[in-house]
């Protein structure tokens, strides 16, 4: 099948890899020249312009578009006035499932179908495959069923699937009408800040568990510590995060990164602690209050990444000045490493 990828970043350009490795037609384009001769050179037809791009697609022309959710809107609507009813539109990014719905029913008017497809893989993509969360129009959807196909990681290695099971085994799911893939993916972007800060919170109780050593050199009274011959643990967090791997009913494959991450940097000396939010977490949350859901793990995740970027830094410095003015409680300088 012939398929347009616009957007050749890291997922876009291992997305169109991926399909020409299937023998799918892939027509690229990008504002960065250098990309689409890359892609050219693996096989996919190039574009100079986004009319040339619109342009070679047979019809009814299908346009995947794999871009930050800030310039998606406005690319979707320069696509969409070159192209005829019966087309296919297909937002792969993260965008804001209000967008995809509102966007689906104006570009209806026109006759042109609208797809959102959460798409989850990252990097690993091209040899893992990508789960995808896919919703629009079902006769737009089954049109690029073999797209979906191709793209998913398939069922798992000897596992044999019932014919009524659907394609969720593969790895690829219609959950629904126009705006339903982008807020099943904004969920699952929740879901991964909560799985991800249970992680972190656990390695670093693991690694302070030597906290009693630490006391012997320093002062007690600034210690909070009161037993510390409980804490008396050097653990091997890299090979802690290696046995979890195996046979642990916390095992997930955010757990094998972990675990290689630690394997490579045990300190993690190269990074700076500040995590970003790129707006799914946000938008869960907004989306638990709208519909009255409690989520107290998913706020408490995506809070902590706001303390993580600093913006917690003044409240802190309140919290201690509260305390001195009411009780003269003095700072306690910062013990143990």
């Amino acid at each position: 099948m012939q398929i347009g990828m616009m957007g050749l970043g890291r997922m876009g350009a291992n997305m169109v890899r991926r399909l020409l490795r299937d023998g799918h037609e892939c027509v690229v384009y990008d504002i960065n020249s250098a990309s689409v001769a890359g892609m050219v050179k693996d096989g996919a037809i190039g574009a100079a312009s986004l009319e040339e791009f619109v342009g070679k697609l047979a019809k009814p022309r299908c346009a995947w578009l794999m871009l930050p959710a800030a310039i998606t809107g406005k690319i979707v609507d320069q696509v969409a006035a070159l192209m005829e009813p019966g087309d296919i539109i297909i937002d792969g990014g993260n965008s804001y499932y209000h967008d995809a719905v509102d966007q689906a029913a104006r570009l209806a008017v026109k006759g042109i179908n609208f797809v959102d497809v959460g798409t989850s893989g990252g990097v690993w993509g091209l040899e893992r495959g990508y789960c995808l969360m896919i919703g629009g129009p079902d006769d737009a959807v089954k049109h690029l069923d073999s797209v979906f196909a191709t793209l998913a990681p398939g069922a798992d290695a000897g596992a044999n699937p019932p014919k009524d099971a659907g394609t969720a085994p593969f790895g690829y799911l219609h959950c629904g009408p126009s705006g339903a893939g982008h807020f099943v993916k904004m969920v699952h972007n929740g879901i991964e800040y909560g799985v991800m800060a249970a992680y972190a919170e656990g390695m670093n109780i693991l690694k302070s568990a030597n906290a009693g050593k630490r006391q012997r050199t320093a002062d007690a009274e600034t210690s909070p510590l009161e037993s510390p011959q409980y804490y008396q643990f050097d653990i091997d967090l890299p090979q802690v995060a290696e046995v979890w791997r195996h046979g642990s009913v916390i095992g997930s494959w955010l757990l094998d990164l972990t675990a290689g991450a630690l394997k490579n940097d045990p300190a993690l000396a190269q990074y700076g602690g500040r995590v970003s939010d790129s707006g799914e977490g946000r938008w869960t949350l907004k989306a638990a209050i709208d519909t009255g859901v409690p989520a107290p793990v998913l706020s408490s995740a995506l809070f902590d990444r706001f303390s993580s970027q600093g913006e917690s830094q003044f409240a802190d410095k309140l919290l201690s000045a509260m305390r001195y003015a009411f009780g003269g409680h003095v700072e306690k300088p910062k013990t143990g490493a």
